[in-house]
C-alpha cells in the first residue's frame, strides 16, 4: 500500500439523494474509518478546530484509541468542521485516488445533512443562513436604520449573545437600503466594442451575492466600475437568489437545490447569449464551480455555469494574457498584506489577485496563505467566535508584523474578521477597490 499519493485529488459526487446517505449506522461507521485514519496520521493538526478536538478526546481516552472515544464526541467534530475544504486540498495525502479514499469536508457536511434531516439544528442556525430572507428585511427604509443601529449597540448585541448565541464581539455588516442591484438598475451603463478572448467573451453579468447586494453595494459597484474601465461590458441577472454555500454548510441540501433552480436558469439565458458570469465573493464562486456540480453532476445546465463562473481577478488576468487588461495605473498601492481566503485557493487558480496587483507600479503583494477564521457564519456564534479568533490570530500576527500600507483579502467577511483584531482597522480595503483606486477611478 502507498503511503500517500502524489496524484491531484478528485472528488465524486455527492450521492446525496441516495436514502442510505443519511443512514445514521451507515455513516457512524465512515466516521469511525475515517476518524481512526486521521488519527494516525495528524497532518491536519494545525487547520480547523475539528481535527485538535478529535486528536485531544483520542489522547484523553482510556485506550488512547479511537474505541474508547464517546461517539457523542463525533458531533462536536463535525459541528467544527467550517467546509474550508483547506485538509483536503492541501494537506490529506489519502484523498481519492488514493485507495483510502477520504474526503473529510464532504464526511462532515453528510453528517451535517443527517443532523438537519433530524431537525437538530438551532433557530439561529436556520435563521442566519437565510440570508434572502434577512436581507431582504433588513433592508427595507427604516428597519435598516433600527438593524443597523441595534447591530452597533452594545446592550442589544449582550441580548443577541445571551439570547439568540450571535457573539456580541462579532462583526455583523451593515444593510443598505440601495442595494447593489438597485443602484445598478439606477445608473447608464457603457456598451463598448466587445471583445473575446481566450476563454472569455468581453462581457459580464454580476451575480452580486447576497452579501455584495445587501452588505457591500460598493463592493459590487467597484467591480462594475473596474470592468467597464477595461472595456467590459456588464449586466446583471434579472433576478437572483442566494448561491446555497450558507444553506450547504447548515446540511439543508433541499434548500440548496429549490435555490439551484432559481439560479441557474437565470444565468444559462445570460450564458447563452454569450455573458460570462463573475460573483465578487469566493465562497459563492465556488459553489457554481464545485458543489453544485458535485451536487448535481448529471445537470448539464449546472456544468455550463460552472464553466463560464469566474473569480473578477482570475478573468482580469486571462484578459492580460491577451493584453486587454487597462495597465495605465494612475496611483501605487505601496504595500499590501493580502489574506487568500480558503475558497479562493480551493479553486486552483494560483494567486490571481496577487499578480493583477502587481502590475501597478510600486506595488508589493505579501500574500498570507492561512485561514481567517471566520468560515462563513461560524465566528458569529457565540460558542465558537473565541475559536475563529484564535484561528485568525497567526494572520493578525503577520499582518501586524508587516506593517503594510493597506490590509486586504478578496473575502469581505475574512476582511472584517481580522480587522476585528487589528489595533487600526483603517487600512483595510478589498482587492477590487484596490484596483479601482489604482485607476484613479
Amino acid at each position: 500500500m502507498r503511503e500517500g499519493s502524489l496524484e491531484a485529488p478528485t472528488r465524486h459526487p455527492l450521492d446525496w439523494k441516495n436514502a442510505s446517505f443519511y443512514d445514521e449506522v451507515n455513516l457512524f461507521n465512515e466516521l469511525d474509518r475515517v476518524f481512526d485514519i486521521c488519527h494516525g496520521c495528524r497532518r491536519c493538526f494545525n487547520l480547523c478546530n475539528a481535527f485538535p478536538l478529535l486528536f485531544d478526546v483520542i489522547d484523553e481516552s482510556e485506550t488512547m484509541e479511537l474505541d474508547s472515544v464517546d461517539k457523542k464526541v463525533y458531533w462536536d467534530v463535525v459541528d467544527n468542521c467550517y467546509l474550508c475544504d483547506m485538509c483536503f486540498m492541501s494537506k490529506c495525502p489519502y484523498v481519492p485516488p488514493h485507495e483510502w479514499d477520504l474526503d473529510f469536508p464532504h464526511l462532515m457536511l453528510r453528517a451535517k445533512a443527517v443532523k438537519f434531516k433530524k431537525d437538530d439544528v438551532k433557530k439561529r442556525d436556520k435563521l442566519i443562513t437565510s440570508t434572502d430572507k434577512v436581507g431582504k428585511l433588513a433592508s427595507i427604509p427604516i428597519v435598516v436604520n433600527v438593524v443597523n443601529a441595534a447591530n452597533k449597540n452594545t446592550a442589544v448585541r449582550k441580548v443577541l449573545d445571551s439570547q439568540l448565541g450571535i457573539h456580541q464581539d462579532a462583526v455583523i455588516p451593515a444593510y443598505h437600503t440601495e442595494t447593489a442591484r438597485k443602484k445598478f438598475s439606477k445608473q447608464s451603463h457603457a456598451q463598448p466594442l466587445v471583445e473575446a478572448c481566450g476563454e472569455t467573451t468581453g462581457k459580464v453579468a454580476i451575480f452580486t451575492t447576497c452579501y455584495g447586494n445587501y452588505n457591500r453595494p460598493d463592493l459590487v459597484n467597484d467591480l462594475v466600475m473596474v470592468l467597464e474601465h477595461n472595456n467590459v461590458a456588464v449586466t446583471m441577472a434579472s433576478q437572483e437568489s442566494c448561491c446555497g454555500m450558507p444553506k450547504l454548510e447548515l446540511g439543508d441540501l433541499e434548500e440548496v437545490e429549490r435555490l439551484k433552480n432559481n439560479n441557474i436558469p437565470q444565468l444559462v439565458k445570460l450564458i447563452d447569449e454569450g455573458w460570462d458570469i463573475i460573483a465578487p465573493v469566493p465562497s459563492c464562486v465556488l459553489m457554481f464551480k464545485q458543489e453544485l456540480p458535485l451536487m448535481f453532476p448529471d445537470d448539464k445546465d449546472v456544468a455550463k455555469v460552472r464553466d463560464a463562473m469566474f473569480d473578477p481577478f482570475e478573468y482580469l488576468m486571462l484578459r492580460h494574457k491577451s493584453a486587454l487588461l487597462n495597465t495605465d495605473f494612475k496611483d501605487e498601492l505601496g504595500t499590501v498584506s493580502y489574506q487568500v481566503a480558503c475558497h479562493l485557493r480551493v479553486q486552483n487558480i494560483g494567486l490571481k489577485t496577487k499578480e493583477v496587483l502587481e502590475l501597478i507600479p510600486n506595488t508589493a503583494v505579501n500574500a498570507i496563505e492561512r485561514c481567517s477564521g471566520h468560515d462563513g457564519t461560524y465566528a458569529m456564534k457565540s460558542e465558537f467566535h473565541d475559536i475563529a479568533m484564535k484561528i485568525a490570530k497567526p494572520v493578525i500576527n503577520r499582518v501586524k508584523k508587516a506593517e503594510a500600507d493597506v490590509f486586504s483579502s478578496d473575502c469581505p467577511m475574512a476582511a472584517d474578521h481580522i480587522a476585528s483584531g487589528l489595533d487600526d482597522s483603517s487600512h483595510v480595503k478589498s482587492p477590487i477597490s484596490l484596483l479601482k483606486q489604482a485607476y484613479g477611478l
